[in-house]
């Protein structure tokens, strides 16, 4: 999907919304404001219900990206597709270890965000290096020489606003990474 059509798809949706919103309050008879939920739970439950809304349709995106490429993919708890297809007897990894990966990451339609260059890797410190959740979860899977597929959806990359540069909001990523080393101190 586009950034055109996933923007022109939300804007019929906030508009479509409110209209409804607007016939709703104008073909109100009665003078006296009527809350529209009749309590916090109310309130709690229709956003419980929008969010496993949104997760359903994340899913079904991913799925449907997955298929296309015939990739055969993993999917954990949290939400994260992933599959490590160059295995590897290398160290692996663990929460506080500073790492160098190379690494691309990608919208579902194939527009790349970021990347590394061929002989700059990137570094973190796994658990404190305020990357994505997604990616650190994935990285933790990982062993030294190692090369996966991370798909990250919405909640597990940069969430409901997106990163203000190159990825829109809500938007699904895939990475494509290749773990280079450890680095001890």
């Amino acid at each position: 999907m586009s950034i055109l059509k996933f923007y022109s798809f939300n804007a019929r949706i906030f508009v479509f919304t409110f209209f409804i919103m607007l016939i709703i309050s104008c073909n109100s008879v009665d003078t006296t404001r009527q809350p529209l939920f009749n309590s916090d739970i109310q309130i709690e439950d229709t956003i419980v219900q929008a969010n496993k809304f949104l997760l359903e349709r994340d899913k079904e995106q991913i799925e449907s990206y997955i298929k296309r490429r015939a990739w055969k993919m993993n999917y954990d708890e949290s939400g994260l597709w992933y599959q490590i297809y160059e295995k590897t007897k290398g160290t692996k990894t663990k929460t506080g270890d500073i790492v160098q990966y190379f690494y691309q990451s990608e919208l579902l339609d194939g527009t790349v965000c970021y990347k590394t260059g061929s002989k700059i890797p990137a570094q973190i410190k796994i658990g404190q290096s305020g990357k994505e959740t997604g990616l650190e979860k994935g990285l933790l899977m990982m062993r030294t020489g190692e090369k996966a597929h991370f798909i990250l959806p919405p909640h597990l990359a940069h969430g409901l606003i997106g990163d203000m540069d190159r990825i829109p909001s809500r938007s699904t990523i895939v990475y494509e990474v290749e773990l280079i080393k450890i680095i001890d101190f």
